[in-house]
């Protein structure tokens, strides 16, 4: 309704009940609804919007709710535009059609214009030159536009296609209960699973952040890998592991900054699922991350990455609640219908908030696809515990009821595999994945024994007796012979090879020498370790090891990869000498500056001695200015208006007001002819100083 009085400008009540589609009764409401709130007044010319309305509702080449423009001051009567629509070829029509879709605007490109009709050469000069389409002058450089009667007349005489005061259907269909409840919980439970094994996954081998404190493009990918899953769910994963506070970047060894799990998550990991769940749920609810960018280019041409600051939305967050709330609002057991469920859904979030940006329809297919990895939603059917989810309540408690639950043990089979009859409680699941694979998931997940497997559980710290113990604690069928077999075999062949860290040696014939040197008091901060009778390595470097051995009263030399002693003087290290300006130089420099710092203090008095003669007035605009010249634009009328120029001259010029945006104030000059072409010109609002009528 706002969007109608913007477009109608200057009408009153009847008016605006013919242009816009709904019942008159709905009209009479909103506009006594505007009325009150300030936003529509009526002037002594008749109902308008509230000045400063027209400006936040059409900014640029974006055009309003209707996707029109305001009329024209000098709008030609329906009629005549019927007429000139009629004689359009099919071409023009369409060419007018698709920009009046598109929101009212075109790129002028090569079109000419003041064409006669028959001079036109293409659909768009025959548009032009039938004032269809007009340039946007200096507000909208480079750009046709479809003045409002225009599209009023296409339209059939109403700013809409639809009715705007009955809301869009949502298609939807019936779908199996069963289907719906079981797709949208093993969802909710593999997204859990994954979110764990990630982090788990992490607090072993930290990701490494980029500079951005984002995740890479090969980090991204090995996560994928590693959850067997496809790049997107893995970003949407990595974005709410942050996002619920469990996962943050810390410097490594090296000082680089890397992603790794926060202490929340030890928290996290030891309560049940449907707890741990519902912490994942509200983070991804609250979020205005947009992981379904990741991979695509920026405006730079550049990819977006994972957990990068700049990629976010504010309306993310409530286009994922208006979804979830119109899926709540379908008949029980019904959820979104193929092929054309999800723009039906777009379309009553648009009427719903139809002032929302361009992106609108992306956030709500992005929020939807989301809600279905979260489990919050199965097969486009809302899951029950999503609505105490959307109330602000917990929703573990019926989700905790709708999962089986959990078992303390799996049953080992002899091909070494062992199968869990239903979700494993979070301490047996955490265990049995250091010491075996992960081979299949569903309502029975099975885990794999190998000699990889083995080899992980001992280098996490695991003896032999710990995962025999383990097995036969966990299993509730006897442990079969190979893989106690399989777990001895590893055992005896572990820590064969023994891998340390090494920066120098020192290699001797005389043993007894090293053995004193490995005794002596202040051999300690040497990190020496014999590993051999006549040959000791070292944690330090040669470079601070040889000093410390010639202070303990040694002559070491050092020896080359090839055995051979290098002894020599060591290089001197030099400087260049600094360059020296001669004396004629330094006066011209001296003197330069002397006339950079003079001329710097003569500009400041200029500007200061200017500001002294300025009408206070003149640099202080207030709100008055900018509604004295809404009202003139508004009334049609000319105004007086004192304005200061680049030089700090303050004028006073009589001007037609045209248009006031951007700061900036397009008016004609009332000295100017009609046939001028400087009539038209630009002012600065912060300039006018005041604004008085004339006549």
């Amino acid at each position: 309704m706002l969007d109608a009085l913007v477009v109608a400008g200057q009408t009153t009540d009847r008016e605006v009940a013919a242009i816009v589609r709904a019942e008159t009764g709905y009209v009479e409401a909103t506009l006594a609804r505007l009325r009150d709130l300030a936003l529509a007044w009526d002037s002594p010319e008749g109902l308008r919007a509230l000045s400063g309305v027209a400006d936040a509702m059409i900014g640029g080449a974006d055009a309003g709710v209707s996707g029109l423009r305001p009329r024209s001051s000098s709008a030609r009567p329906a009629e005549e535009i019927a007429e000139v629509l009629a004689s359009l070829p099919p071409a023009a029509r369409a060419m007018l059609d698709h920009v009046i879709t598109e929101g009212g605007t075109a790129k002028s490109g090569t079109v000419r214009v003041g064409l006669r009709p028959e001079d036109a050469e293409t659909p768009a000069e025959l548009l032009v030159a039938h004032r269809l389409l007009v340039p946007g002058g200096s507000l909208l450089p480079g750009l046709l536009v479809v003045p409002g009667e225009v599209g009023l007349v296409v339209r059939g005489g109403r700013t809409t296609t639809g009715p705007v005061d009955e809301p869009p259907a949502v298609a939807a269909e019936a779908r199996s209960p069963r289907l719906a409840a079981s797709a949208a919980l093993g969802a909710a439970t593999d997204l859990v699973r994954r979110v764990g094994l990630l982090l788990e996954w992490w607090g072993g081998r930290p990701a490494a952040a980029l500079r951005t404190t984002g995740l890479g493009v090969r980090e991204l990918r090995a996560a994928a890998a590693q959850l067997q899953v496809a790049e997107p769910e893995a970003a949407l994963l990595v974005e709410l592991a942050h996002d619920a506070g469990l996962a943050a970047t810390r410097a490594d060894a090296d000082g680089n900054p890397v992603w790794v799990p926060t202490t929340v998550f030890d928290e996290w990991a030891e309560r049940p699922v449907a707890e741990r769940w519902a912490v994942l749920a509200r983070a991804w609810l609250s979020s205005s991350r947009l992981p379904s960018l990741v991979g695509e280019r920026g405006p730079d041409q550049k990819p977006w990455n994972a957990l990068t600051p700049e990629l976010s939305a504010s309306g993310m967050p409530e286009a994922k609640e208006m979804a979830l709330r119109i899926l709540a609002d379908l008949p029980e057991g019904h959820g979104l219908a193929a092929g054309t469920g999800l723009p039906s859904l777009v379309a009553r979030v648009a009427w719903e908030r139809p002032r929302r940006p361009r992106t609108r329809p992306d956030l709500v297919a992005w929020a939807v696809a989301e809600a279905a990895v979260l489990g919050l939603t199965g097969a486009d059917v809302l899951a029950p515990y999503a609505r105490p989810l959307l109330e602000g309540h917990d929703p573990a408690p019926v989700l905790a009821d709708l999962l089986p639950p959990p078992v303390d043990h799996v049953l080992v089979q002899a091909d070494l595999t062992a199968v869990a009859p239903g979700p494993l409680e979070p301490d047996l699941a955490r265990r049995l994945q250091q010491v075996a694979d992960v081979e299949s998931h569903g309502a029975a997940t099975v885990y794999r024994f190998t000699a990889g497997s083995v080899r992980r559980a001992l280098d996490a710290g695991w003896t032999a007796a710990e995962l025999h113990a383990f097995v036969l604690a966990a299993s509730r069928t006897p442990v079969p012979q190979p893989l106690s077999y399989l777990i001895d075999d590893v055992v005896r062949s572990f820590g064969r090879l023994r891998v340390g860290m090494a920066s120098s040696f020192v290699r001797s014939e005389d043993e007894a020498a090293l053995a004193a040197l490995v005794n002596h008091p202040k051999a300690p901060g040497l990190g020496l370790q014999r590993i051999a009778p006549t040959v000791l390595v070292s944690t330090q470097p040669i470079d601070v090891l040889l000093p410390r051995l010639r202070e303990l009263g040694l002559a070491p030399v050092v020896e080359g990869p090839d055995g051979v002693v290098r002894v020599g003087a060591p290089d001197a290290l030099r400087a260049r000498p600094p360059r020296t300006r001669d004396r004629a130089d330094a006066a011209r420099a001296a003197a330069r500056q002397a006339a950079q710092a003079a001329s710097a203090v003569a500009t400041v008095r200029e500007g200061d001695e200017a500001a002294r003669s300025r009408p206070a007035s003149a640099s202080a605009p207030g709100g008055g200015v900018l509604s004295a010249l809404r009202d003139a634009i508004e009334r049609g009328g000319a105004v007086l208006i004192a304005f200061t120029d680049n030089q700090g001259v303050v004028s006073e010029r009589t001007v037609r007001p045209l248009v006031v945006e951007g700061g900036q104030l397009t008016a004609l000059d009332a000295d100017a002819g009609e046939d001028d072409p400087d009539a038209e010109r630009r002012y600065a609002v912060h300039r006018i100083g005041r604004v008085i009528p004339v006549g």
